[in-house]
């Protein structure tokens, strides 16, 4: 199978001229890729030619975040903000049905448009996107301290990391030195290329501040996943300080019937383990949305 073309866009979404990748048949059946921190639809440039063939993936960059723009008043930078972007990205481009790609903070976002309009949810790809309090990793530790009490210093703790080299850690983060080799510098580079000036620094310090709201979310997550029981595969990289493989086999609590594959990876498993994603991504995609 040869890679098909990825197409670069534009569409208006509330007045934000939003950049997004396309790949795959017009009429194919939708995936839907929300990206994760500090990245943007990047993320997922070679998996879109990877699954193109059959599916229309559609990558935008939420605002703030790679090639879309926000003005600093015209946009909160906080979880509801995003959720309530991600569910009228669909609307412009009318979109009535689709998988969802739940990674990051993109797990947020998209389980929020679950919930939403469960009917149009076709399945869940879940790689690395936790809503399992007790399952949290010890990287959280220092956003969980600035969450109790968002004091100046807390904060500064926290925006000391939103610098590229904080964000280069947030994409090597634990995993083994051969398999960190694997992870081009370009993902931290251009990230920071683009979000590095200000007000970019002061708006994502804004939204880790308020990733507190999250976990306010995960009950309601949760019941979301017991009572639709949506088709899911659960792809992990266990080599990831936030989330480890607890957080992953958690999600078995209130959906017993999905598939889990914990691979030799970490956080970003699509810049090394692509083959192995996509394997299992055709597999699964193939039989409960065709």
């Amino acid at each position: 199978m040869s890679a098909v073309p990825v197409a670069h866009r534009t569409v208006d979404v509330n007045g934000i001229r939003t950049f997004y990748r396309e790949a795959g048949p017009a009429d194919g059946p939708v995936v839907l890729l929300p990206h994760g921190y500090p990245s943007s639809s990047f993320q997922f440039r070679n998996l879109m030619p990877a699954l193109g063939d059959r599916w229309r993936l559609l990558a935008p960059d939420l605002p703030g975040f790679g090639y879309t723009r926000a003005d600093a008043d015209g946009f909160r930078f906080t979880f509801d903000a995003y959720a309530s972007f991600l569910r009228r990205f669909t609307e412009a481009l009318g979109l009535r049905r689709y998988a969802i790609y739940l990674h990051d903070f993109g797990s947020q976002f998209g389980l929020r448009l679950a919930i939403s309009a469960p009917e149009r949810v076709a399945a869940l790809v879940i790689q690395n996107g936790d809503i399992y309090e007790d399952q949290h990793g010890p990287k959280y530790a220092p956003l969980k301290k600035m969450w109790a009490d968002p004091s100046p210093s807390a904060l500064a703790e926290v925006a000391a990391h939103v610098s590229e080299q904080g964000f280069r850690d947030e994409f090597i983060g634990e995993v083994p030195e051969e398999i960190a080799e694997r992870i081009s510098p370009d993902l931290w580079t251009l990230s920071w290329a683009q979000v590095g000036r200000p007000p970019g620094p002061a708006n994502l310090v804004r939204l880790l501040a308020d990733q507190r709201t999250t976990v306010q979310w995960f009950p309601r997550q949760q019941a979301y996943l017991r009572e639709h029981q949506p088709p899911t595969l659960v792809v992990w990289g266990p080599h990831d300080g936030y989330m480890p493989a607890g957080a992953a086999r958690a999600y078995l609590r209130d959906l017993p019937d999905a598939e889990l594959h914990l691979l030799d990876g970490g956080h970003w498993l699509l810049e090394t383990h692509l083959a192995e994603v996509v394997s299992l991504m055709r597999d699964f995609l193939g039989r409960v949305h065709p």
